[in-house]
């Protein structure tokens, strides 16, 4: 059964990605006056300029091909060509393509795509309608490169697998002139600055430059790196510099003039140079390659070579083991296949760090530079670290596949640190079969534990690398060692085995404390220090938890079916996050013992780890280069935390994108499954419980103080109203000019009222009349409650015979107070009407017989609710005085 709507996590963005084995494109903004960079990762195209990154739409596969004009990106996968606006729009679509294109080339109003079984489509990019299309015979001419050649209108230049060049004119379809060629494949074409010439790149390494009006070789190089993969001219300070790189990662540099090769750039990738161009007018070289790695070289120095301006880079092989750094959330410390450690900012990427590679000795490493180097270290397999301290020394510690020493890093200086953590017995000689296997470093940053696959745990300083003890008299367990962890006091240290043993020891004594065995053999461990809790996973995929006070197994998880990859905790320790071999991600709600959320990925995380915020969960797969950020939907949305069924099928989730995604509101569209809809209480839980009402207490607890209050709120001197002049002040007639004066007010009339001749029946006392014969009270009730206390008190005083009322009407308001005992709803609006009442007409209640009987009928309610509420309160009194005073 599958479970409606999203879950826990929603896919955001991914970290770590810029680029890939598609080349870059270079294009010119017009009114901006500024160049723009865009490059295909993945799915999504990134567009740079000088300082900032805007990350494009995302396409459903990942982008094969790429190519932009004045206006447009164009960007293709599988055989459908896409066209972006402002580099994130999605405006044109042209399908027509049989095959997957590998060529583009924009040309004018028009674009042109070759696809791999050699169909040429000239399309109108408007229209979005097909201009012409040409079949070209595979055998014969194998299209390889494609280019416009400046100021050639209509005309476009191909070069064949087969070694031929053809000139061809898009508008009359016509084939204008066929190049012999050199017998060997073309693999790239490349305008020259000058007109009419071309340079060709082969697969033999040569490089032809070729005037393509008189058909003659002008120049012709060779490179020994293998088959060129770009070509670019610099045309800035008047210097004729050709730049070809080479499947290897090095590039070259020519000088036209001497044609002879100025420079080498070796190992400017660790993979082939994907694309490479000169920024025009400035002596900028941008390269990006398929090691994840966008630079830019600026050509300042002596001897014609170029350093780093700029870069962008991830890791060239996929991570291995990521973990947050800090408390901030900001930080993801990466190690990656490599060799190299790396760190990630979620907030932007110019915060991004990268702590370099692993080495023995970086003075040798960095003569023998990146392909020879035999001092490099193998790929970080666990490490660990602590911002305490790391600004005084290291803070981090990593241990390497197969290697038994570990190596300390320093997160503010960027690089290895100054130490590297091995036995004292293996610093002479270094073992074949031994190597460390689990690492982990204090919450003060001074000590790192460090255990190794023969079972031994030591403990090493982390200021001066110096060895501070060891647990157990040789070795701590009998089998290798699978996970190290100390508390966040330093009072304990916990180890696994993998003779399955879990091992407590004291931190500073090294003594062993307490010892457990477990069901299975363990695969690693993971300690919350806030909480105690222990997490174990064990090599028959399932999950304990064990706490670390009571040193016992508190929950035991089943449903994994591959090899448990990591594991996380949320920052309060409430949920256990793991990834397994079968490509599912769940999450263990440990105070219920429950699934509460799974999902399935394309490829299994090797790797996870939680904010100490709370609101991404981070995660690396398998063959990915990315680190993937997913967000905490439970923080900004309504989610089911009820467990999952038994026979809950999990859904394949996408990974995210490059740009972060929007979480899509779709409550408008679907009907809210019955685990969402939120719980709505009932007036009253049940007959037998006594209920309040939901009213303020200032709507009854005042209503027998109203005189008091009235009396206090009286003002001391009534507001005396101002005479008004008149406009002209009037005067006697006559030739003496005599004002009139003023009347004396003579008003005997008296301004008390004859209720009892003027008075009419309100709203409530007609309710009430109407109670009388029907029995229902709710009507009446509900008018009160909605009243004030100043309008309560008139309404009670008005039932009064004297007031308009009668002596049923004040029966019915009796009946109306026993029926609201009998459902012990609305409790304490009941004694308040009924104090009220009994208040306002004492002398007529015990004149009428019939009032007399109804009020004896009251009282005993009243005292029945009242003994069992009494008893209700001493009995949680007398238990909260115990549990006060005595002593647990």
């Amino acid at each position: 059964m599958a479970r409606e709507g999203a879950g826990l996590f929603a896919a955001f963005r991914v970290l770590g990605r810029f680029s890939g084995h598609v080349p870059h494109v270079l294009r010119y903004h017009g009114r901006h006056r500024e160049f723009y960079l865009a490059v295909a990762v993945g799915r999504s195209v990134h567009t740079y300029n000088v300082s900032t990154r805007r990350p494009g739409n995302t396409l459903p596969q990942d982008i094969t091909c790429l190519a932009a004009d004045r206006m447009l990106i164009f960007a293709s996968y599988d055989n459908i060509l896409h066209a972006f606006a402002r580099n994130k729009e999605v405006v044109h679509t042209y399908e027509g393509h049989k095959a997957k294109i590998h060529l583009l080339q924009p040309f004018g109003d028009h674009v042109i795509s070759v696809d791999v079984d050699n169909v040429l489509i000239v399309w109108n990019i408007q229209s979005e309608e097909e201009y012409l299309q040409i079949d070209f015979d595979k055998a014969t001419f194998a299209v390889a490169a494609l280019l416009h050649p400046s100021t050639y209108l209509n005309k476009i230049l191909l070069g064949s697998e087969q070694g031929t060049l053809q000139l061809w004119n898009i508008r009359s379809n016509k084939l204008l002139y066929s190049f012999p060629g050199w017998g060997l494949a073309v693999t790239t074409l490349e305008q020259a600055p000058a007109v009419d010439v071309v340079a060709v790149g082969l697969v033999s390494g040569y490089i032809i430059v070729h005037n393509i009006k008189f058909d003659e070789t002008l120049m012709k190089f060779q490179q020994d790196w293998g088959p060129i993969t770009a070509i670019s001219f610099r045309t800035a300070d008047g210097h004729p510099v050709m730049a070809a790189g080479s499947p290897v990662g090095h590039i070259a540099l020519w000088d036209l003039e001497e044609k002879k090769l100025m420079c080498q750039m070796q190992d400017a990738h660790s993979t082939a140079i994907a694309g490479m161009t000169f920024v025009p007018g400035e002596p900028l070289l941008i390269t990006n390659g398929a090691d994840n790695a966008l630079r830019v070289w600026i050509f300042d120095g002596p001897g014609g070579t170029g350093r780093v301006l700029r870069s962008r880079m991830g890791h060239s092989a996929p991570p291995t083991k990521i973990r947050y750094h800090g408390q901030n959330g900001e930080q993801i410390l990466s190690a990656g296949q490599d060799g190299t450690l790396q760190s990630f900012s979620t907030v932007h990427e110019r915060f991004n760090k990268s702590l370099g590679r692993g080495s023995i000795n970086k003075k040798k490493s960095k003569k023998k530079g990146l392909k020879l180097d035999t001092m490099a270290l193998p790929p970080i397999t666990a490490f660990a670290s602590e911002v305490a301290h790391q600004s005084d020394w290291d803070g981090i510690v990593a241990c390497h596949q197969g290697y038994i020493t570990c190596t300390t890093w320093n997160y503010q200086k960027t690089s290895m640190g100054a130490h590297k953590l091995r036995p004292e017995e293996f610093s002479k000689h270094k073992p074949i079969d031994i190597y460390a296997t689990a690492v982990d470093i204090t919450s003060c940053g001074n000590f790192a534990v460090i255990g190794m696959s023969t079972g031994q745990v030591d403990v090493y300083n982390m200021q001066s690398g110096i060895h501070r003890g060891r647990y157990g008299k040789e070795t701590a367990h009998e089998g290798a060692i699978r996970g190290v962890a100390v508390d966040g006091l330093n009072q304990l240290v916990i180890t696994a085995g993998s003779e399955g043993l879990i091992k407590f020891w004291k931190f500073k004594m090294k003594d062993l404390v307490y010892s457990t065995d477990l069901s299975s053999s363990p695969s690693g461990i993971l300690l919350h220090r806030d909480s105690g809790i222990l997490g174990i996973a064990f090599d028959d995929f399932t999950i304990s938890v064990l706490d670390i006070e009571t040193r016992k197994i508190v929950r035991t998880f089943s449903g994994h079916h591959g090899q448990i990859n990591d594991m996380t905790f949320s920052p309060d320790g409430r949920w256990l996050i793991t990834s397994s071999m079968d490509c599912s991600i769940k999450t263990w709600d440990l105070p219920s013992g429950c699934l509460i959320d799974c999902f399935l990925v394309d490829s299994a995380a090797v790797s996870l780890t939680m904010s100490p915020t709370g609101d991404f969960l981070a995660s690396a797969h398998v063959d990915d280069l990315g680190i993937y950020l997913w967000s905490n939907r439970s923080l900004y949305s309504l989610v089911s935390l009820r467990p999952l069924p038994a026979d809950y099928e999990p859904s394949l989730v996408t990974l995210p994108s490059t740009c972060p995604l929007q979480d899509v509101d779709v409550s408008g569209d679907e009907e809210p499954c019955d685990e969402m809809i939120e719980y709505v209480s009932p007036e009253q839980l049940g007959e037998q419980l006594v209920t309040l009402s939901l009213l303020p207490e200032s709507r009854w607890k005042n209503l027998l103080n109203l005189d008091i209050i009235k009396k206090k709120n009286k003002p001391r001197k009534p507001p005396e109203v101002p005479k008004s002049a008149p406009f002209f002040i009037p005067t006697l007639p006559g030739l003496i000019p005599r004002y009139i004066p003023p009347e004396e007010e003579n008003d005997t009339q008296s301004k008390v009222l004859n209720l009892g001749i003027l008075a009419q029946k309100s709203d409530f006392c007609i309710h009430l009349e109407e109670g009388l014969s029907t029995n229902e009270y709710k009507a009446p009730l509900d008018l009160l409650k909605s009243l004030g206390p100043s309008n309560i008190e008139v309404e009670l005083r008005g039932l009064a015979p004297e007031g308009g009322g009668s002596v049923e009407v004040m029966l019915s308001f009796l009946r109306m107070i026993g029926m609201m005992l009998n459902k012990k709803h609305n409790f304490e609006l009941a004694q308040a009407y009924l104090a009220l009442f009994l208040k306002l007409h004492l002398k007529i209640l015990s004149s009428e017989p019939k009032l007399l009987e109804e009020l004896s009928k009251l009282s005993m309610q009243l005292e029945e609710t009242w003994v069992h509420l009494r008893a209700l309160f001493n009995q949680s009194l007398c238990v909260l005085t115990y549990m006060k005073s005595a002593l647990l």
